[in-house]
């Protein structure tokens, strides 16, 4: 079985100059792809809740639940996005998750019936499913050997995009008074598109992921992929990532707040770290692919395990500084290493499969994760006991990533072996 490094002739096929795409061009429709389907679509909405509340006279539980019904929509299709990559092409399937968002978000600009607004929110994790993990699997199809800092730069998108949305929102809104909400849905839309266009100009799909006359669509070994305990080890690896990230998000600031510190400060806070976290991505990558993946991902997991940590030590504010400096330099990595680990145990075509498996765990943590630690603090009146519970499964995760760093260099599942060729060696073996 081919190993990564030792198919020499599928990587001297995706380096040749006049076959691989510009990466500058390719990155930046990653960027702008992770920013439209991930900030845009998921992140943005915390942002937009007050006044959409304001207006339509939504109930919390009712706001709950649209947020709920986009991740609902994302942890549902993820691993359909997968398979249509694969029989599609990563590009078309982009190109269609992102069209299916941009609909989501039209819809959401002029809606004020529930009923729809449910179904468009699901539309926006429909459309996610169909984007992110195949645009991942593209960049890491497309550029074996720089994986690590070409998937650090799509996660950078996110760090930009949390940025863009903390001006331009409250910008929208003090232009536009109560419609600013509509508006910023609307130049979602508008962003949608334009991402859209470039990717179908700039972007194709890599030659050594399409299925040959006499090969099995890749489809047909999914659950060899699904199975493997590599593959297994990763996504749960990746799945408590997304889970104690997730709190993090929600809780935290509120945890500081509640803990005598001024919003303002938490929010200082908070933007300090999103703007740590647009170079954090791209830097653990480029140490990933010269240092090793799992050597950079254990690293990153018990730096942000120890700034998990640090609020419930202490809650003064050099503890919450040091807690968001701290997850602004790593948490990114997590994810971008996280994601490269996934597709470096597969060939190439079955990054997308395996990817979209590794991030139904993800999604499935991203899901759970509030719930849980909602529920923690409902109980005990008591944010320490959520936090404690994210800091454990920090420590778990990064116990399994140093597991990870003991596999084998060659793939899990590899190159499928022809069917003549499978046929011959059966010939020569009963004969």
């Amino acid at each position: 079985m081919l190993g990564p490094d030792d198919g020499k002739s599928n990587r001297h096929m995706i380096t040749n100059p006049d076959i691989r795409p510009n990466i500058v061009l390719t990155l930046l429709c990653a960027l702008l792809t992770s920013l439209v389907v991930i900030v845009f679509a998921r992140l943005a909405f915390g942002v937009l809740l007050p006044p959409m509340r304001a207006e339509l006279g939504l109930s919390y539980q009712q706001a709950g639940t649209l947020g709920t019904a986009t991740a609902l929509g994302y942890l549902l299709f993820v691993l359909a996005g997968g398979a249509a990559a694969v029989r599609w092409g990563a590009r078309r399937t982009v190109v269609f998750g992102l069209l299916t968002v941009t609909i989501g978000f039209a819809g959401l600009s002029v809606a004020s019936a529930y009923p729809l607004l449910l179904v468009l929110k699901a539309l926006l994790g429909f459309g996610t499913a169909f984007s992110f993990a195949p645009m991942v699997s593209l960049l890491a199809a497309w550029f074996p050997e720089r994986r690590g800092f070409v998937i650090g730069c799509m996660t950078a998108g996110v760090g930009v995009g949390t940025l863009i949305i903390g001006f331009l929102v409250p910008w929208l809104h003090t232009q536009f008074g109560e419609t600013g909400w509509r508006i910023s849905w609307a130049f979602f839309a508008a962003v949608a598109i334009a991402v859209t266009l470039l990717i179908v100009t700039v972007l194709r799909d890599p030659p050594n992921t399409r299925t040959a006359p006499n090969q099995r669509p890749p489809s047909a070994d999914k659950w060899q992929i699904y199975r493997h305990p590599r593959v297994l080890i990763v996504a749960t690896a990746y799945g408590l990532i997304g889970l104690t990230y997730i709190v993090q998000v929600v809780f935290m600031v509120s945890f500081m707040v509640e803990s005598g510190h001024s919003e303002r400060t938490a929010g200082q806070l908070l933007a300090m770290m999103g703007l740590l976290s647009v170079a954090s991505g791209p830097a653990w990558g480029v140490l990933s692919d010269s240092w090793g993946r799992a050597n950079a991902l254990a690293t990153a997991m018990v730096l942000v395990t120890a700034a998990m940590a640090l609020p419930l030590l202490g809650q003064t504010l050099l503890f919450f500084f040091l807690h968001f400096l701290i997850m602004g330099c790593a948490l990114n990595g997590t994810f971008a290493l996280a994601q490269a680990i996934s597709t470096d145990q597969v060939a190439p075509r079955y990054i997308p499969i395996a990817f979209s498996f590794a991030t139904v765990f993800f999604a499935a943590g991203q899901f759970v994760g509030p719930a849980i630690a909602g529920w923690l603090i409902e109980t005990t009146g008591d944010f320490r006991p959520a936090f404690l519970f994210t800091t454990v499964g920090l420590a778990v995760g990064t116990f399994i990533c140093f597991r990870v760093r003991r596999f084998p260099r060659e793939w899990a599942v590899g190159e499928p072996i022809p069917e003549e060729v499978e046929a011959g060696t059966k010939h020569e073996t009963s004969a």
